[in-house]
């Protein structure tokens, strides 16, 4: 089987967490028989500095993107461009265009933390003895942050804002489908997060959730209101297994789960399109966390989010199930061997502390 990819480095810790990641994905064609055709491109800062500050995502960048199976993106940003207009600042130029352009609706962020790494978790060890496995589906294009009317005026002599939260069911029925099929591939479980004691859109959130179920008999749902899921969220994390959240919820919700794990350097990312005949999404994977400039260049970076960006993208767009398995086992055995880089190292006993390389090669052997 072969693959077309579109490899978009970025900027900061983006290209060599980039090259690692990529001699794993070579590793694993190798080893599981497929081929995959990449071509790299600009964007982000680094398009910005190639185009004199013109654009953070040049066209031909996203003309090599529209023939790919998949874009497996690193990471953009840094003090060098926070002066510029906000409409070319690498973040908003370039991340949310790409989102726009290929329709990207569906969120997915896995928040984990292994066993062997319960002591970097905020969360009390006692009550994560197993570490946890979570996986937040987010809704990415509509409700409050895109509904209209928004703005400000001025009533009866004083500033008032406003927002508008609106949902489709045809918006919900889709992120549903997702994280139902998510949840068909994991442990069959899935909770949906809405306030549908309040909001009338997460009435219909609520009641299309019921009626997709029915589609999904294998699957157990269950409900919970947002702000009792962000306390359980840190009472008792590894209860949940696919969490599933409109735009808003989704955006807190995943940012919390994310620190409970204890690094970013772990946490991959995939954002997803309409479901194509073949069962398979066009996606786009990068880590969760940033570019961290003033790192970069050291060699010291964890590269682990990216690798498992790479998983995500090899499961979710390419179908290539089982080399996405065993990079993510890869992972967890490094990780298991005590193999450290400078986010994770504590000085315990049994750690070794490596580089971005190191850690690259320690999964490669694992694989």
């Amino acid at each position: 089987m072969s693959h077309t990819i579109t490899v978009l480095p970025g900027d900061g810790i983006g290209p060599e967490v980039m090259d690692v990641a990529l001699e794993v994905l070579d590793a694993a064609s190798a080893k599981f028989d497929f081929e995959i055709s990449r071509s790299t491109h600009l964007v982000g800062g680094a398009a910005l500095d190639a185009t004199n500050n013109e654009t953070p995502l040049p066209k031909d960048t996203i003309e090599a993107s529209e023939k790919a199976d998949a874009i497996l993106f690193g990471s953009v940003g840094g003090p060098k461009w926070e002066d510029l207009p906000p409409h070319i600042q690498p973040e908003r130029g370039a991340l949310l265009p790409l989102r726009k352009h290929f329709g990207l609706f569906a969120n997915l962020r896995p928040g984990s933390c292994l066993p062997a790494l319960t002591h970097a978790s905020p969360v009390k060890n006692e009550l994560i003895p197993n570490g946890f496995d979570v996986l937040c589906v987010r809704e990415l294009t509509g409700g409050i942050y895109f509904g209209e009317p928004k703005g400000r005026e001025e009533r009866d002599g004083e500033a008032v804002a406003f927002d508008t939260m609106v949902y489709k069911k045809s918006e919900i029925e889709n992120i549903l489908h997702v994280a139902f099929k998510a949840a068909m591939g994991r442990d069959k479980r899935l909770t949906s997060v809405d306030k549908a004691n309040v909001l009338a859109t997460s009435v219909l959130w609520r009641e299309t959730a019921n009626e997709i179920a029915t589609q999904y008999p294998e699957v157990t749902l269950d409900h919970l209101y947002v702000d009792n899921a962000a306390m359980q969220m840190v009472k008792r994390p590894d209860s949940f297994d696919v969490l599933v959240t409109e735009n808003l919820f989704g955006d807190i919700l995943s940012d919390e789960m994310a620190m409970i794990s204890g690094s970013l350097g772990m946490l991959p990312s995939a954002s997803l399109g309409e479901v194509k005949d073949n069962g398979l999404y066009f996606g786009m994977y990068e880590p969760s966390g940033g570019s961290a400039p003033d790192i970069a260049g050291q060699g010291i970076a964890n590269p682990i989010a990216q690798i498992l960006s790479v998983s995500m993208m090899l499961r979710y767009s390419l179908g290539e199930t089982i080399a996405a398995d065993a990079i993510e086992t890869a992972a967890q055995n490094a990780i298991d061997l005590g193999l450290r880089t400078g986010d994770l190292f504590t000085e315990k006993n049994g750690e070794t502390r490596v580089n971005t390389i190191e850690m690259g090669n320690a999964i490669i052997k694992a694989l």
